[in-house]
């Protein structure tokens, strides 16, 4: 272990969705920690390429649709090609739909859960294959690192697939811990707050909603996707090894009102 437990030097990130957003942000922070990052993304994650090595250490892009689970064999297979190893899964890739649960659609169901609930399990048991190889070989410890949401607690309104995945991201994150910590992997999850991206830009832009949000959040502001960083760099760290089955919000205060 480093001398500094925060220290990702030489260490390998998959992260998805991280064209823009949170997931950006993650990508950023981890390289900025030192650790080399695959970046999979469906639309042009050039700007995240440019971001990630300008902090001295590789990008490699992997452009994959996340809406099943097709690709998941080949970001891995691609990862591994290109930077030899992953050390630490970032499962950030998510989509939102939005309508009254008495008019939500069967189609908008199934396009939420898929990317947001199900790819995020079966990359990560492709991925947790590896890991636990590795750990069994050299004691290198993997770490998963899932999004949730403070929809992982609350109920929320017009989202009703998005409530359910991610109040399943919350317990697979849990039931992930249960079973592979014992085989050399951390299993934890971050719930962002109201972070300014493009999956909020609705509720940014509705008045009445964009007020309401703020007044409830202590510190008085959306946060940025920078915040989420320093949470996942714990996390991916050494410094988080007794760490296991946590869910972590970075909400600003929102969950203490």
């Amino acid at each position: 272990m480093s001398s500094n437990a925060f220290d990702l030097s030489g260490k390998v990130a998959l992260v998805t969705g991280a064209n823009t957003g949170i997931g950006q942000g993650i990508a950023v922070a981890l390289a900025r920690a030192g650790a080399d990052i695959a970046v999979v993304a469906r639309s042009d994650a050039s700007e995240t390429q440019k971001l990630v090595e300008a902090e001295g250490v590789r990008a490699h892009l992997i452009s994959a649709d996340l809406s099943s689970i097709e690709p998941c064999d080949r970001i891995v297979s691609e990862t591994l090609d290109a930077l030899g190893r992953i050390d630490i899964l970032v499962n950030n890739a998510g989509i939102i739909r939005r309508e009254d649960a008495l008019d939500f659609s069967e189609e908008d169901w199934d396009a939420v859960m898929n990317v947001n609930l199900k790819v995020l399990f079966f990359l990560s048991q492709k991925v947790a294959r590896h890991m636990t190889d590795w750990a069994s070989q050299d004691g290198t410890r993997g770490k998963i690192v899932n999004i949730a949401s403070m929809l992982t607690f609350q109920g929320g309104i017009r989202v009703p697939s998005y409530t359910a995945s991610k109040s399943g991201v919350g317990g697979l994150t849990k039931l992930m811990a249960n079973e592979w910590a014992p085989k050399g992997i951390n299993v934890n999850a971050i719930a962002p707050g109201y972070i300014a991206t493009n999956n909020t830009a609705a509720l940014q832009a509705d008045e009445t909603r964009n007020r309401q949000i703020m007044e409830r959040i202590p510190e008085g502001r959306w946060g940025d996707p920078a915040d989420i960083g320093g949470a996942a760099v714990f996390l991916a760290s050494d410094a988080a090894n007794y760490v296991q089955g946590h869910i972590l919000p970075v909400d600003g205060g929102w969950l203490a009102r």
